[in-house]
Protein backbone atom coordinates (compact mmCIF):
# COMPACT_ATOMS: atom_id res chain seq x y z
CA UNK A 1 0.00 0.00 0.00
CA UNK A 2 1.44 3.48 -1.18
CA UNK A 3 1.76 5.78 1.52
CA UNK A 4 2.42 9.37 1.57
CA UNK A 5 5.33 10.22 4.43
CA UNK A 6 8.25 12.24 5.34
CA UNK A 7 11.88 10.24 5.11
CA UNK A 8 12.17 9.82 8.18
CA UNK A 9 9.14 7.61 9.16
CA UNK A 10 10.33 7.78 13.31
CA UNK A 11 8.76 11.55 13.50
CA UNK A 12 5.54 10.61 12.23
CA UNK A 13 3.24 11.28 14.69
CA UNK A 14 4.99 14.17 16.43
CA UNK A 15 4.45 15.59 12.57
CA UNK A 16 0.82 14.32 12.37
CA UNK A 17 0.35 16.56 15.69
CA UNK A 18 1.69 19.25 14.93
CA UNK A 19 -0.09 19.29 11.69
CA UNK A 20 -2.89 19.12 13.64
CA UNK A 21 -2.16 21.68 15.82
CA UNK A 22 -0.85 23.97 13.02
CA UNK A 23 -4.31 23.97 11.34
CA UNK A 24 -6.37 23.96 14.21
CA UNK A 25 -4.25 26.16 16.78
CA UNK A 26 -6.85 28.56 17.52
CA UNK A 27 -8.51 25.60 19.61
CA UNK A 28 -5.48 23.44 20.82
CA UNK A 29 -1.71 24.11 22.14
CA UNK A 30 0.75 20.97 22.40
CA UNK A 31 1.62 20.28 25.98
CA UNK A 32 4.97 20.89 26.71
CA UNK A 33 7.23 18.59 24.24
CA UNK A 34 4.75 16.02 24.87
CA UNK A 35 2.79 13.87 21.86
CA UNK A 36 -0.27 15.49 23.97
CA UNK A 37 -2.31 18.69 23.17
CA UNK A 38 -5.28 20.28 25.19
CA UNK A 39 -8.02 22.48 24.79
CA UNK A 40 -7.55 25.96 25.24
CA UNK A 41 -11.11 27.13 25.89
CA UNK A 42 -11.65 23.89 28.70
CA UNK A 43 -13.97 25.39 31.13
CA UNK A 44 -12.73 26.09 34.87
CA UNK A 45 -13.70 24.07 38.08
CA UNK A 46 -14.65 21.33 36.98
CA UNK A 47 -13.50 17.75 36.64
CA UNK A 48 -11.02 17.34 34.01
CA UNK A 49 -11.27 14.53 30.83
CA UNK A 50 -8.19 12.77 29.50
CA UNK A 51 -8.61 10.52 26.62
CA UNK A 52 -5.81 8.44 24.58
CA UNK A 53 -4.42 5.56 22.82
CA UNK A 54 -2.22 4.39 19.91
CA UNK A 55 -1.77 6.73 16.95
CA UNK A 56 -3.16 5.40 13.59
CA UNK A 57 -7.19 5.60 14.43
CA UNK A 58 -7.51 9.26 13.08
CA UNK A 59 -9.66 11.38 14.07
CA UNK A 60 -10.04 9.19 17.48
CA UNK A 61 -8.36 10.67 19.53
CA UNK A 62 -7.14 14.05 18.78
CA UNK A 63 -10.57 14.91 17.42
CA UNK A 64 -12.87 14.06 20.03
CA UNK A 65 -11.08 17.01 22.47
CA UNK A 66 -12.64 20.30 22.72
CA UNK A 67 -15.62 21.89 23.95
CA UNK A 68 -17.78 19.70 25.82
CA UNK A 69 -15.66 16.63 25.18
CA UNK A 70 -12.01 16.07 26.57
CA UNK A 71 -10.12 18.53 27.73
CA UNK A 72 -6.67 17.18 26.60
CA UNK A 73 -4.93 14.14 24.75
CA UNK A 74 -2.27 11.94 25.14
CA UNK A 75 -1.45 9.88 21.68
CA UNK A 76 1.36 7.03 21.92
CA UNK A 77 3.18 5.94 19.03
CA UNK A 78 1.58 3.90 16.39
CA UNK A 79 -0.93 1.63 17.49
CA UNK A 80 1.07 1.99 20.98
CA UNK A 81 -0.29 3.12 23.84
CA UNK A 82 1.53 6.82 25.16
CA UNK A 83 3.80 6.08 28.15
CA UNK A 84 3.08 6.85 31.51
CA UNK A 85 5.05 9.87 31.25
CA UNK A 86 3.28 11.20 28.58
CA UNK A 87 0.01 10.55 30.85
CA UNK A 88 1.05 12.32 33.83
CA UNK A 89 1.64 15.25 31.41
CA UNK A 90 -1.69 15.34 29.90
CA UNK A 91 -3.26 15.02 33.12
CA UNK A 92 -1.61 17.28 35.03
CA UNK A 93 -1.55 20.19 31.85
CA UNK A 94 -5.70 20.36 32.14
CA UNK A 95 -6.44 19.61 36.07
CA UNK A 96 -8.75 22.10 37.67
CA UNK A 97 -8.18 20.83 41.63
CA UNK A 98 -11.45 18.62 41.03
CA UNK A 99 -9.81 15.49 39.81
CA UNK A 100 -8.85 13.94 36.42
CA UNK A 101 -11.25 11.43 34.63
CA UNK A 102 -9.46 9.00 31.63
CA UNK A 103 -11.50 7.33 29.43
CA UNK A 104 -9.63 4.80 26.98
CA UNK A 105 -9.89 1.54 25.07
CA UNK A 106 -9.07 -1.15 27.02
CA UNK A 107 -6.05 -2.78 25.89
CA UNK A 108 -3.27 -4.54 28.06
CA UNK A 109 -0.93 -1.63 27.13
CA UNK A 110 -3.27 1.04 27.68
CA UNK A 111 -4.33 -0.40 30.71
CA UNK A 112 -0.27 -0.91 32.32
CA UNK A 113 0.52 3.05 30.95
CA UNK A 114 -2.66 4.88 32.12
CA UNK A 115 -2.56 2.69 35.64
CA UNK A 116 1.26 3.79 36.06
CA UNK A 117 0.74 7.85 34.39
CA UNK A 118 -2.04 7.83 37.76
CA UNK A 119 -0.12 6.69 40.38
CA UNK A 120 2.36 9.43 39.28
CA UNK A 121 -0.23 12.58 39.13
CA UNK A 122 -1.56 10.88 42.31
CA UNK A 123 1.75 11.10 43.75
CA UNK A 124 1.56 14.87 43.21
CA UNK A 125 -1.92 14.66 44.89
CA UNK A 126 -3.96 15.03 41.83
CA UNK A 127 -7.06 13.12 42.14
CA UNK A 128 -7.66 10.25 39.23
CA UNK A 129 -10.06 7.40 38.17
CA UNK A 130 -10.13 5.71 34.79
CA UNK A 131 -12.75 4.18 32.78
CA UNK A 132 -11.69 1.62 30.33
CA UNK A 133 -14.22 1.31 27.38
CA UNK A 134 -14.55 -2.54 26.55
CA UNK A 135 -17.60 -2.22 23.56
CA UNK A 136 -15.93 -4.92 21.43
CA UNK A 137 -18.60 -7.61 21.66
CA UNK A 138 -16.78 -10.17 19.57
CA UNK A 139 -13.58 -9.90 21.57
CA UNK A 140 -14.46 -11.59 24.82
CA UNK A 141 -17.33 -13.51 26.23
CA UNK A 142 -19.56 -11.66 28.30
CA UNK A 143 -18.39 -13.26 31.52
CA UNK A 144 -14.98 -11.83 30.30
CA UNK A 145 -16.23 -8.43 29.42
CA UNK A 146 -13.71 -6.58 31.17
CA UNK A 147 -10.87 -8.48 28.31
CA UNK A 148 -13.12 -7.20 25.95
CA UNK A 149 -11.46 -4.37 23.14
CA UNK A 150 -12.42 -0.78 23.39
CA UNK A 151 -13.24 0.43 19.65
CA UNK A 152 -15.64 2.82 17.89
CA UNK A 153 -18.00 3.07 21.08
CA UNK A 154 -15.49 5.22 22.67
CA UNK A 155 -17.12 8.08 20.82
CA UNK A 156 -20.37 7.75 23.08
CA UNK A 157 -18.40 7.49 25.82
CA UNK A 158 -15.90 10.34 25.40
CA UNK A 159 -19.59 12.11 23.96
CA UNK A 160 -21.14 11.42 27.61
CA UNK A 161 -18.48 11.76 29.75
CA UNK A 162 -17.28 15.08 28.75
CA UNK A 163 -21.18 16.51 29.36
CA UNK A 164 -20.69 15.22 32.49
CA UNK A 165 -17.62 16.85 33.38
CA UNK A 166 -19.13 20.19 31.97
CA UNK A 167 -22.50 19.67 34.38
CA UNK A 168 -20.17 20.38 37.41
CA UNK A 169 -20.56 16.94 38.50
CA UNK A 170 -18.01 15.73 41.22
CA UNK A 171 -15.73 12.79 40.18
CA UNK A 172 -17.26 10.11 41.77
CA UNK A 173 -20.50 11.33 39.67
CA UNK A 174 -18.89 11.76 36.32
CA UNK A 175 -17.94 8.10 36.48
CA UNK A 176 -21.01 6.18 37.34
CA UNK A 177 -22.41 8.15 34.80
CA UNK A 178 -19.75 6.90 32.07
CA UNK A 179 -19.27 4.06 33.40
CA UNK A 180 -23.41 3.43 32.71
CA UNK A 181 -22.91 4.83 29.30
CA UNK A 182 -20.02 2.46 28.55
CA UNK A 183 -21.82 -0.24 30.08
CA UNK A 184 -25.33 0.32 27.96
CA UNK A 185 -22.90 0.54 24.73
CA UNK A 186 -21.91 -2.18 22.31
CA UNK A 187 -20.29 -2.44 19.39
CA UNK A 188 -18.99 -5.42 16.10
CA UNK A 189 -17.38 -4.79 13.33
CA UNK A 190 -16.13 -6.36 10.14
CA UNK A 191 -12.78 -5.85 8.11
CA UNK A 192 -12.66 -6.19 4.45
CA UNK A 193 -9.21 -4.81 3.76
CA UNK A 194 -5.73 -5.01 6.10
CA UNK A 195 -4.24 -1.82 7.35
CA UNK A 196 -0.60 -1.15 7.00
CA UNK A 197 1.35 0.87 9.19
CA UNK A 198 4.07 3.75 8.36
CA UNK A 199 7.35 1.91 7.74
CA UNK A 200 6.22 -1.61 7.05
CA UNK A 201 6.16 -3.39 4.07
CA UNK A 202 3.62 -5.45 5.09
CA UNK A 203 -0.22 -4.82 5.97
CA UNK A 204 -1.66 -5.97 9.72
CA UNK A 205 -2.71 -8.98 8.72
CA UNK A 206 -3.96 -10.73 5.46
CA UNK A 207 -7.30 -11.54 3.53
CA UNK A 208 -7.57 -12.60 0.46
CA UNK A 209 -9.71 -10.85 -2.32
CA UNK A 210 -12.83 -12.76 -1.99
CA UNK A 211 -12.70 -13.02 2.00
CA UNK A 212 -14.23 -10.60 5.36
CA UNK A 213 -13.54 -11.35 8.84
CA UNK A 214 -16.39 -10.72 11.33
CA UNK A 215 -15.45 -9.19 14.52
CA UNK A 216 -11.34 -8.24 13.79
CA UNK A 217 -9.82 -6.02 15.83
CA UNK A 218 -9.00 -2.49 14.75
CA UNK A 219 -5.47 -3.68 14.44
CA UNK A 220 -5.57 -7.27 12.74
CA UNK A 221 -6.70 -8.80 15.92
CA UNK A 222 -8.39 -11.85 15.44
CA UNK A 223 -12.39 -11.83 15.32
CA UNK A 224 -15.18 -14.60 15.36
CA UNK A 225 -15.13 -15.69 11.88
CA UNK A 226 -13.47 -15.32 8.66
CA UNK A 227 -15.36 -16.17 5.64
CA UNK A 228 -15.98 -15.23 2.07
CA UNK A 229 -17.48 -11.69 1.00
CA UNK A 230 -20.79 -11.05 1.83
CA UNK A 231 -23.33 -8.51 0.44
CA UNK A 232 -24.21 -5.68 2.89
CA UNK A 233 -27.45 -7.39 3.35
CA UNK A 234 -25.69 -10.09 4.75
CA UNK A 235 -22.96 -8.47 6.72
CA UNK A 236 -25.70 -6.30 8.32
CA UNK A 237 -27.97 -8.97 9.47
CA UNK A 238 -25.26 -10.81 11.15
CA UNK A 239 -24.09 -7.98 12.58
CA UNK A 240 -27.57 -6.85 14.36
CA UNK A 241 -28.67 -10.50 15.22
CA UNK A 242 -25.32 -10.37 17.46
CA UNK A 243 -25.82 -6.58 18.69
CA UNK A 244 -29.69 -7.21 19.53
CA UNK A 245 -29.03 -10.94 21.09
CA UNK A 246 -26.23 -9.52 23.08
CA UNK A 247 -28.16 -5.98 24.34
CA UNK A 248 -31.46 -7.82 24.68
CA UNK A 249 -32.56 -5.30 22.45
CA UNK A 250 -36.66 -5.26 22.40
CA UNK A 251 -39.53 -3.13 21.08
CA UNK A 252 -40.00 0.43 22.41
CA UNK A 253 -35.82 0.76 23.04
CA UNK A 254 -34.37 4.22 22.34
CA UNK A 255 -30.81 3.97 20.89
CA UNK A 256 -28.10 6.22 19.26
CA UNK A 257 -26.54 4.25 16.37
CA UNK A 258 -22.67 4.94 14.71
CA UNK A 259 -22.05 3.22 11.35
CA UNK A 260 -18.48 3.76 11.79
CA UNK A 261 -15.91 3.58 8.89
CA UNK A 262 -12.35 1.59 9.15
CA UNK A 263 -10.34 3.57 6.90
CA UNK A 264 -11.02 3.16 3.38
CA UNK A 265 -14.76 2.53 3.26
CA UNK A 266 -16.37 5.28 1.58
CA UNK A 267 -19.26 7.24 2.40
CA UNK A 268 -21.55 5.60 -0.08
CA UNK A 269 -20.98 1.94 1.13
CA UNK A 270 -21.27 3.37 4.84
CA UNK A 271 -24.57 4.51 3.84
CA UNK A 272 -26.01 1.08 2.66
CA UNK A 273 -25.14 -0.32 5.64
CA UNK A 274 -26.91 2.51 7.81
CA UNK A 275 -29.80 1.80 4.97
CA UNK A 276 -29.66 -1.89 5.79
CA UNK A 277 -29.90 -1.66 9.57
CA UNK A 278 -32.29 0.72 9.64
CA UNK A 279 -34.73 -1.67 7.97
CA UNK A 280 -34.28 -4.02 10.94
CA UNK A 281 -34.37 -1.74 13.67
CA UNK A 282 -37.62 -0.16 12.38
CA UNK A 283 -38.88 -3.75 12.06
CA UNK A 284 -37.92 -4.88 15.42
CA UNK A 285 -39.51 -1.29 16.68
CA UNK A 286 -36.55 -0.16 18.33
CA UNK A 287 -36.40 3.93 18.08
CA UNK A 288 -33.36 5.54 16.73
CA UNK A 289 -33.08 8.61 18.92
CA UNK A 290 -29.65 9.58 16.97
CA UNK A 291 -27.43 8.27 14.04
CA UNK A 292 -23.79 9.41 12.87
CA UNK A 293 -22.48 7.60 9.71
CA UNK A 294 -19.08 8.89 10.12
CA UNK A 295 -15.40 7.85 9.98
CA UNK A 296 -14.19 8.37 13.47
CA UNK A 297 -12.43 5.35 14.56
CA UNK A 298 -10.19 3.56 12.00
CA UNK A 299 -7.12 1.67 11.38
CA UNK A 300 -5.17 3.40 8.78
CA UNK A 301 -6.36 2.20 5.16
CA UNK A 302 -8.09 -0.43 6.71
CA UNK A 303 -11.13 -1.28 4.68
CA UNK A 304 -14.58 -2.36 6.27
CA UNK A 305 -17.13 -1.16 9.15
CA UNK A 306 -18.95 -1.40 12.77
CA UNK A 307 -22.00 -0.92 13.86
CA UNK A 308 -22.60 0.56 17.72
CA UNK A 309 -25.22 0.88 19.91
CA UNK A 310 -25.64 2.61 22.77
CA UNK A 311 -29.22 1.74 24.82
CA UNK A 312 -30.56 5.79 26.44
CA UNK A 313 -32.52 6.44 28.90
CA UNK A 314 -33.20 9.93 30.44
CA UNK A 315 -30.38 10.63 32.14
CA UNK A 316 -28.18 9.28 29.45
CA UNK A 317 -30.20 11.59 27.04
CA UNK A 318 -29.59 14.24 28.78
CA UNK A 319 -25.66 14.35 28.86
CA UNK A 320 -25.80 13.06 25.41
CA UNK A 321 -27.92 16.33 24.17
CA UNK A 322 -25.56 18.72 25.80
CA UNK A 323 -23.75 20.35 23.04
CA UNK A 324 -20.06 19.49 22.38
CA UNK A 325 -17.74 21.15 19.84
CA UNK A 326 -14.57 19.56 17.68
CA UNK A 327 -13.33 20.19 14.22
CA UNK A 328 -14.22 16.32 13.72
CA UNK A 329 -16.99 16.06 16.10
CA UNK A 330 -19.79 18.39 16.75
CA UNK A 331 -23.34 18.46 18.63
CA UNK A 332 -26.09 20.87 19.98
CA UNK A 333 -25.70 24.51 20.02
CA UNK A 334 -21.96 24.85 19.78
CA UNK A 335 -22.56 23.24 15.51
CA UNK A 336 -24.85 25.40 14.79
CA UNK A 337 -28.11 23.87 15.83
CA UNK A 338 -29.72 21.42 18.74
CA UNK A 339 -29.90 17.81 17.52
CA UNK A 340 -30.32 14.70 19.63
CA UNK A 341 -33.74 13.89 20.04
CA UNK A 342 -35.50 16.79 18.27
CA UNK A 343 -34.20 16.23 14.32
CA UNK A 344 -36.18 18.79 12.73
CA UNK A 345 -37.75 18.71 9.48
CA UNK A 346 -40.99 16.01 9.79
CA UNK A 347 -42.98 16.10 13.31
CA UNK A 348 -42.03 12.44 13.53
CA UNK A 349 -39.36 11.19 11.91
CA UNK A 350 -39.79 7.23 12.55
CA UNK A 351 -42.82 7.87 10.75
CA UNK A 352 -41.38 8.70 7.39
CA UNK A 353 -41.00 5.48 5.22
CA UNK A 354 -37.24 5.27 4.70
CA UNK A 355 -37.46 1.82 2.31
CA UNK A 356 -36.19 2.43 -1.15
CA UNK A 357 -38.86 2.44 -3.55
CA UNK A 358 -37.62 -0.92 -5.69
CA UNK A 359 -36.27 -2.28 -2.64
CA UNK A 360 -37.63 -6.32 -2.79
CA UNK A 361 -38.82 -5.78 -6.57
CA UNK A 362 -38.72 -9.14 -7.66
CA UNK A 363 -38.75 -10.51 -11.68
CA UNK A 364 -42.24 -9.39 -13.04
CA UNK A 365 -44.39 -12.46 -14.22
CA UNK A 366 -44.36 -12.13 -17.81
CA UNK A 367 -47.28 -12.58 -19.39
CA UNK A 368 -48.01 -13.29 -23.44
CA UNK A 369 -51.23 -12.85 -25.32
CA UNK A 370 -51.00 -16.64 -26.84
CA UNK A 371 -48.27 -19.03 -26.85
CA UNK A 372 -46.06 -19.48 -30.09
CA UNK A 373 -44.50 -16.40 -32.25
CA UNK A 374 -46.57 -13.47 -31.96
CA UNK A 375 -47.38 -11.61 -35.14
CA UNK A 376 -48.29 -8.22 -33.41
CA UNK A 377 -47.84 -6.96 -30.02
CA UNK A 378 -50.65 -5.66 -28.52
CA UNK A 379 -50.66 -3.25 -25.79
CA UNK A 380 -50.03 -5.84 -23.06
CA UNK A 381 -47.56 -8.00 -24.99
CA UNK A 382 -45.87 -5.06 -25.11
CA UNK A 383 -45.90 -3.97 -21.42
CA UNK A 384 -44.53 -7.74 -20.75
CA UNK A 385 -42.26 -7.02 -23.57
CA UNK A 386 -40.63 -3.95 -21.59
CA UNK A 387 -40.68 -6.05 -18.65
CA UNK A 388 -38.52 -8.82 -19.96
CA UNK A 389 -36.46 -6.33 -21.65
CA UNK A 390 -35.96 -4.89 -18.40
CA UNK A 391 -35.31 -8.01 -16.12
CA UNK A 392 -32.50 -9.44 -19.03
CA UNK A 393 -30.67 -5.59 -18.67
CA UNK A 394 -30.64 -5.76 -15.29
CA UNK A 395 -29.39 -9.51 -15.07
CA UNK A 396 -27.17 -8.48 -17.65
CA UNK A 397 -25.48 -5.55 -15.06
CA UNK A 398 -22.26 -7.38 -14.56
CA UNK A 399 -21.42 -8.10 -18.04
CA UNK A 400 -22.01 -4.57 -19.33
CA UNK A 401 -19.71 -3.31 -16.16
CA UNK A 402 -17.52 -5.78 -17.40
CA UNK A 403 -16.99 -4.05 -20.90
CA UNK A 404 -17.36 -0.76 -19.83
CA UNK A 405 -14.60 -0.79 -17.29
CA UNK A 406 -12.56 -2.17 -19.98
CA UNK A 407 -12.07 1.27 -21.89
CA UNK A 408 -14.85 3.75 -19.80
CA UNK A 409 -15.73 3.97 -16.26
CA UNK A 410 -17.59 1.33 -15.52
CA UNK A 411 -21.02 2.52 -14.61
CA UNK A 412 -22.98 1.67 -17.95
CA UNK A 413 -24.38 -1.33 -16.05
CA UNK A 414 -25.20 0.39 -12.58
CA UNK A 415 -27.07 3.18 -14.84
CA UNK A 416 -28.68 0.62 -17.46
CA UNK A 417 -30.06 -1.45 -14.94
CA UNK A 418 -31.20 1.23 -12.42
CA UNK A 419 -33.14 2.49 -15.19
CA UNK A 420 -34.81 -0.45 -15.89
CA UNK A 421 -35.60 -0.75 -12.56
CA UNK A 422 -37.58 2.40 -12.58
CA UNK A 423 -38.87 1.08 -15.98
CA UNK A 424 -40.40 -1.89 -14.21
CA UNK A 425 -41.55 0.02 -11.29
CA UNK A 426 -43.86 1.95 -13.53
CA UNK A 427 -45.52 -0.15 -15.67
CA UNK A 428 -46.14 -3.23 -12.99
CA UNK A 429 -49.05 -0.08 -12.53
CA UNK A 430 -49.91 0.10 -16.05
CA UNK A 431 -51.52 -3.33 -16.69
CA UNK A 432 -54.64 -2.63 -18.75
CA UNK A 433 -53.10 0.35 -20.86
CA UNK A 434 -54.09 -0.22 -24.27
CA UNK A 435 -52.07 2.41 -26.32
CA UNK A 436 -48.44 0.80 -27.32
CA UNK A 437 -47.17 3.99 -27.41
CA UNK A 438 -47.68 5.44 -24.53
CA UNK A 439 -46.47 2.26 -22.84
CA UNK A 440 -42.90 2.53 -24.98
CA UNK A 441 -43.49 6.64 -24.16
CA UNK A 442 -43.66 5.81 -20.81
CA UNK A 443 -40.66 3.79 -20.43
CA UNK A 444 -38.24 5.79 -22.01
CA UNK A 445 -39.57 8.51 -19.84
CA UNK A 446 -38.47 6.79 -16.69
CA UNK A 447 -35.19 5.98 -18.15
CA UNK A 448 -34.73 9.79 -19.04
CA UNK A 449 -35.38 10.68 -15.67
CA UNK A 450 -33.67 7.93 -13.48
CA UNK A 451 -30.57 7.25 -15.20
CA UNK A 452 -28.51 10.41 -15.70
CA UNK A 453 -25.44 11.05 -17.50
CA UNK A 454 -25.59 10.42 -21.38
CA UNK A 455 -26.99 7.26 -21.01
CA UNK A 456 -30.30 8.75 -19.80
CA UNK A 457 -31.21 10.73 -22.41
CA UNK A 458 -29.63 8.56 -25.46
CA UNK A 459 -31.42 4.91 -24.38
CA UNK A 460 -34.07 6.80 -22.49
CA UNK A 461 -35.05 8.62 -26.32
CA UNK A 462 -34.64 4.83 -27.84
CA UNK A 463 -38.15 4.22 -26.56
CA UNK A 464 -39.48 7.92 -25.87
CA UNK A 465 -38.37 9.73 -29.29
CA UNK A 466 -40.54 7.47 -31.06
CA UNK A 467 -43.35 6.76 -29.27
CA UNK A 468 -43.82 10.60 -28.13
CA UNK A 469 -47.35 12.03 -30.02
CA UNK A 470 -47.26 9.33 -32.14
CA UNK A 471 -51.17 8.31 -33.04
CA UNK A 472 -52.53 5.79 -30.48
CA UNK A 473 -52.41 2.50 -31.64
CA UNK A 474 -53.52 -1.25 -29.92
CA UNK A 475 -51.39 -2.92 -31.61
CA UNK A 476 -48.11 -3.15 -34.14
CA UNK A 477 -46.27 -5.08 -36.43
CA UNK A 478 -43.08 -4.94 -38.07
CA UNK A 479 -43.36 -1.59 -40.45
CA UNK A 480 -44.75 -0.22 -36.87
CA UNK A 481 -41.76 -0.95 -35.09
CA UNK A 482 -39.09 0.39 -37.78
CA UNK A 483 -40.93 3.92 -38.18
CA UNK A 484 -40.64 4.23 -34.40
CA UNK A 485 -37.23 3.71 -34.26
CA UNK A 486 -36.30 5.38 -37.02
CA UNK A 487 -37.52 8.39 -35.55
CA UNK A 488 -35.65 7.22 -32.12
CA UNK A 489 -32.34 6.76 -34.05
CA UNK A 490 -32.96 10.12 -35.76
CA UNK A 491 -33.46 11.93 -32.40
CA UNK A 492 -30.72 10.34 -31.09
CA UNK A 493 -28.18 11.79 -33.50
CA UNK A 494 -29.23 14.56 -33.35
CA UNK A 495 -29.19 15.31 -29.76
CA UNK A 496 -25.62 13.50 -29.58
CA UNK A 497 -24.21 14.20 -32.95
CA UNK A 498 -22.68 10.68 -33.21
CA UNK A 499 -22.47 8.78 -37.04
CA UNK A 500 -21.09 5.39 -37.25
CA UNK A 501 -18.08 4.12 -36.63
CA UNK A 502 -17.80 6.73 -33.45
CA UNK A 503 -17.61 3.55 -31.33
CA UNK A 504 -21.67 4.84 -29.39
CA UNK A 505 -24.86 2.89 -29.25
CA UNK A 506 -24.92 4.54 -32.81
CA UNK A 507 -22.94 1.95 -34.47
CA UNK A 508 -25.51 -1.03 -33.32
CA UNK A 509 -28.62 1.18 -33.40
CA UNK A 510 -28.23 2.18 -37.06
CA UNK A 511 -27.91 -1.18 -38.48
CA UNK A 512 -30.55 -2.40 -36.39
CA UNK A 513 -33.10 0.12 -37.67
CA UNK A 514 -31.85 -0.01 -41.46
CA UNK A 515 -32.55 -3.84 -40.79
CA UNK A 516 -36.12 -3.31 -39.58
CA UNK A 517 -36.68 -1.00 -42.14
CA UNK A 518 -35.81 -3.58 -45.24
CA UNK A 519 -37.77 -6.20 -43.71
CA UNK A 520 -41.52 -3.70 -42.34
CA UNK A 521 -43.19 -6.00 -45.09
CA UNK A 522 -42.08 -9.69 -43.27
CA UNK A 523 -43.49 -11.35 -40.35
CA UNK A 524 -42.38 -9.96 -36.90
CA UNK A 525 -40.16 -12.43 -36.14
CA UNK A 526 -38.03 -12.05 -38.91
CA UNK A 527 -37.63 -8.29 -38.33
CA UNK A 528 -36.72 -8.15 -35.43
CA UNK A 529 -33.77 -11.68 -36.19
CA UNK A 530 -32.67 -9.15 -38.80
CA UNK A 531 -32.50 -6.45 -36.32
CA UNK A 532 -30.88 -8.43 -33.71
CA UNK A 533 -28.21 -9.86 -35.99
CA UNK A 534 -27.37 -6.47 -37.46
CA UNK A 535 -27.03 -5.36 -33.86
CA UNK A 536 -24.71 -7.65 -33.13
CA UNK A 537 -22.79 -7.20 -36.09
CA UNK A 538 -22.35 -3.51 -35.40
CA UNK A 539 -21.22 -4.60 -31.62
CA UNK A 540 -18.11 -6.83 -33.23
CA UNK A 541 -17.53 -3.73 -35.15
CA UNK A 542 -17.08 -1.42 -32.52
CA UNK A 543 -14.24 -2.95 -31.58
CA UNK A 544 -12.62 -1.86 -35.05
CA UNK A 545 -13.45 1.66 -33.87
CA UNK A 546 -11.19 4.69 -32.19
CA UNK A 547 -13.65 6.07 -29.83
CA UNK A 548 -15.04 9.44 -30.49
CA UNK A 549 -17.33 10.10 -27.60
CA UNK A 550 -17.88 9.43 -23.81
CA UNK A 551 -14.73 8.73 -21.65
CA UNK A 552 -13.21 5.99 -23.85
CA UNK A 553 -12.26 8.77 -26.57
CA UNK A 554 -9.10 9.93 -24.81
CA UNK A 555 -7.57 6.54 -25.30
CA UNK A 556 -7.36 6.70 -29.24
CA UNK A 557 -6.14 3.48 -30.43
CA UNK A 558 -5.96 2.12 -27.09
CA UNK A 559 -9.57 1.45 -27.03
CA UNK A 560 -9.48 -0.42 -30.53
CA UNK A 561 -10.58 -4.46 -29.97
CA UNK A 562 -12.96 -3.53 -26.90
CA UNK A 563 -16.29 -3.59 -27.64
CA UNK A 564 -18.72 -0.68 -27.13
CA UNK A 565 -20.86 -0.82 -23.94
CA UNK A 566 -23.87 1.29 -25.31
CA UNK A 567 -23.53 -0.70 -28.68
CA UNK A 568 -24.07 -4.03 -26.29
CA UNK A 569 -26.98 -2.81 -24.79
CA UNK A 570 -28.80 -1.92 -27.92
CA UNK A 571 -28.12 -5.26 -29.10
CA UNK A 572 -29.73 -6.68 -25.88
CA UNK A 573 -32.46 -5.00 -26.15
CA UNK A 574 -33.10 -5.76 -29.72
CA UNK A 575 -32.51 -9.81 -28.76
CA UNK A 576 -35.08 -9.36 -26.01
CA UNK A 577 -37.79 -8.59 -28.11
CA UNK A 578 -37.29 -11.03 -30.60
CA UNK A 579 -37.00 -13.40 -27.56
CA UNK A 580 -40.61 -12.23 -26.96
CA UNK A 581 -42.00 -12.40 -29.33
CA UNK A 582 -40.44 -16.00 -30.84
CA UNK A 583 -41.40 -17.32 -26.99
CA UNK A 584 -38.00 -17.97 -26.26
CA UNK A 585 -37.29 -16.12 -23.48
CA UNK A 586 -34.49 -16.57 -20.60
CA UNK A 587 -35.14 -17.29 -17.19
CA UNK A 588 -33.18 -14.70 -14.85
Amino acid sequence: MKKILNADVSNVVEEMLLGYLSAYKRFYKRVGDYNAIMYRGHRKDKVALVIGGGTGHEPMFSGFCGAGLADGVACGNICASPNPELVRAAGAAVDQGRGVLFVYGCYAGDNLNFDMGEELLQAEGIRTAHVRVWDDLASAPRERISDRRGIAGDVFVIKIAGAACDAGLDLEEVVRITEKARDCLNTIGVATYPGTLPGNDKPTFELGEDEMEFGMGIHGEPGIERTKMQTAEQMVDRMYRELKEEMHLQEGDEIAVLVNGLGSTPLLELNLVYYDLYQHLKKDGIVVYDSEIKTYCTSMEMGGFSISILKLDEELKRYYDMPCYSPYYAKGSYAGGDTGGDTGGTDDPEEEDFTAADAGMENAAIVRSRDGVLSELSGEDVRNMLLYIADKIIAKKPYLTEIDSAIGDGDHGIGMAGGMRKVKKKLLTMQGEENVYKLFETAGTEMLMSMGGASGVIFGSLYLAGAKGAEARTAIGAADLAGMERKSLSAIQERGKAEKGDKTMVDALLPAVEALEANRDASLLDALKAAEAAALQGVEDTKNYVAKFGRAKSLLDRAIGHQDAGATSVWLIFQGMREFVEDQMENF
